[in-house]
């Protein structure tokens, strides 16, 4: 049949082609861009060794155990294999001079800090918390009380059963798409996440308003949100493929709508039986409190009334994104909770437009909701964000030299940790050398529950601020009238804040200790930070490569899990 041989001729055996004999671009790509930088610093290469382009491509155990041993007879290397092998390297190479220099000591701050430091356990909602956290400043002047925390269980509820509602309407507004599509992918990869935008709590607020917690405390579900998580993440998988299945079919409207609607009722079902009944979005509550003179008051409002103080429609994302173009609108396809609600956008713009609006937040007394890659150049336990933390070149000869846009590009960075700027530290010349942080990880981190990140920490690292319109120029304001370059939902910019804190672990079988902190128990345990540091799924229980999958950075959590089984299994 055709005109293909049966047999393949012995002339024309099936070779593999190396990327070396194919057809190349003329355009300079990332990997030329790699390969430049590597030819920059081949002076630092002990070995002057010139391979053929077919010795190149393989590894040589001969070659590898002759670099090896000329390694060893450099007495520093020797010095940092008894030192790197048997510690973290990245204890061994912190710079105690960059410790000294991260004080908590600033010149410009808000009036009043949120009190008490809040912590969001096991669980994904930083940036329900961040946002929590900066309501609850307006509110605390408003009932003249000196501490309060809002109910992120409350929000929480309600952003569970939104991003159900929108993956199954995500499902059937693309039925043109295959199902093995990479939209399809990544919106099955993680349907109902933890993670969430700043526009994404605009939507909750405005809909369902806010309540204290002691009205809506969390539940052992909200503290320890993965079984819950993967749970619904297995169910509206199996419903998503149902529903289109009943969509592309010739099913009526009418059934796919009731199919839904039993769809959800499932859901709901589980947040109930899981989270607990929220109180009623349009219902009063009486809250009862005492206020900073200690005199008992009652207010009856509804959690609508209750979040008009935060006026929480008027801020907006500025995003500082290199990859594209400064002074332009973004947003990210089919991400967000409320379907037909406010998008996700972010006007893109300079670094030191962002800093500046920064500045001029807190110079207002106004918290700043930020989003950062949290785990780059940090120390948890110190409290401390520098791109000077780590000295890696020192111990190990090697540079890295990615750009921010390059990081971006590879999936080495994204925003993973959304927490509150409280304070800045301005040089004589008016600019930040310094930020303090308000975090949801617990007294137990940092200094109290507060970080400090360097400025040069925050050009490398913070992708996202929370602003008001006042605090820039009205070009800058007018980006909001354009119409948005939409990113796809695989991109960095669409991955929601989605770090998790391991503050709590099983002490003995069966039982759960609240108490316990993530860092005393990887004391316990001889583990450290770093060492559990990874990507992790928690809707699958795998390990993904980024960026084409939204990410969890809770790979620790099963580590952790695992090594305490072990450890407890030997007893």
């Amino acid at each position: 049949m055709g005109n293909t041989a049966s047999t393949p001729s012995p002339a024309s055996p099936v070779r593999h082609v190396s990327r070396r004999q194919r057809p190349v671009s003329p355009r300079l790509t990332l990997d030329e861009k790699f390969d430049a930088f590597h030819i920059d610093h081949e002076e630092h290469a002990t070995s002057q060794k010139v391979l053929s382009p077919d010795d190149s491509q393989h590894v040589s155990a001969a070659e590898t155990e002759a670099y090896v041993r000329e390694l060893l007879q450099d007495s520093k290397n020797r010095l940092g294999l008894s030192a790197l092998s048997t510690n973290n390297p990245s204890a061994i190479l912190e710079k105690p001079s960059t410790i000294l220099k991260d004080t908590q000591y600033f010149n410009t701050a808000i009036p009043h800090e949120g009190s008490p430091v809040t912590n969001q356990r096991s669980s994904g909602r930083c940036w329900i918390f961040a946002a929590s956290n900066v309501f609850r400043i307006a509110i605390m002047q408003k009932f003249d009380v000196k501490s309060l925390e809002l109910s992120q269980a409350y929000l929480f509820f309600w952003d569970k059963v939104e991003k159900a509602n929108y993956f199954l309407e995500s499902i059937l507004d693309t039925l043109d798409e295959d199902v093995d599509s990479r939209l399809i992918g990544a919106l099955m990869a993680g349907p109902v996440g933890d993670g969430g935008q700043w526009d994404m709590i605009v939507n909750l607020v405005s809909k369902y308003g806010i309540v204290p917690q002691t009205l809506y405390p969390d539940s052992w579900n909200a503290m320890n949100s993965s079984v819950m998580g993967r749970l619904l993440t297995t169910k509206l998988r199996e419903d998503g493929l149902r529903l289109r299945s009943l969509a592309c079919s010739s099913s009526s409207t009418e059934k796919v709508a009731a199919a839904k609607e039993k769809m959800m009722q499932d859901v709901i079902r589980i947040l109930t039986l899981c989270l607990g009944p929220p109180p009623s979005a349009t219902e009063k509550f009486t809250w009862e409190y005492y206020d900073s003179s200690h005199k008992f008051k009652t207010v009856s409002l509804t959690p609508l009334e209750f979040a008009e103080t935060t006026h929480v429609k008027r801020f907006f994302s500025l995003t500082n994104d290199p990859r594209n173009p400064y002074n332009r609108l973004l947003s990210v396809d089919h991400l967000g909770n409320v379907w037909d609600g406010r998008p996700i956008t972010y006007v893109n713009v300079d670094k030191i437009v962002m800093k500046q609006a920064c500045v001029a937040m807190l110079k207002k007394g106004l918290p700043i909701f930020f989003g950062s890659d949290v785990g780059k150049q940090s120390n948890f336990q110190k409290g401390i964000m520098d791109t000077d933390l780590v000295d890696y070149e020192l111990g190990f000869n090697v540079k890295l030299g990615m750009s921010k846009a390059e990081r971006l590009l590879t999936g080495e960075s994204a925003m993973t940790h959304a927490m509150v700027l409280t304070a800045v530290h301005l040089d004589r010349d008016g600019k930040p050398v310094r930020w303090r942080v308000e975090n949801s990880w617990s007294v137990s981190a940092g200094t109290e529950g507060y970080f400090v990140m360097s400025d040069e920490w925050m050009d490398e690292y913070c992708y996202q601020a929370v602003v008001d319109p006042s605090v820039v120029d009205r070009e800058i304001r007018d980006v909001l009238k354009q119409e948005p370059k939409v990113l796809p939902l695989w991109d960095p910019m669409g991955l929601k804040h989605r770090f998790v804190d391991r503050s709590h672990c099983e002490s003995k079988a069966g039982e759960v200790d609240t108490n316990v902190h993530f860092g005393s128990l990887v004391k316990r345990l001889r583990l450290d930070y770093h060492f559990l540091w990874g990507h992790y799924d928690e809707s699958s229980d795998s390990r993904v490569s980024p960026p084409g999958i939204i990410r969890c950075y809770c790979y620790y959590c099963a580590l952790l899990e695992s090594s305490l089984l072990i450890k407890l299994s030997m007893r």
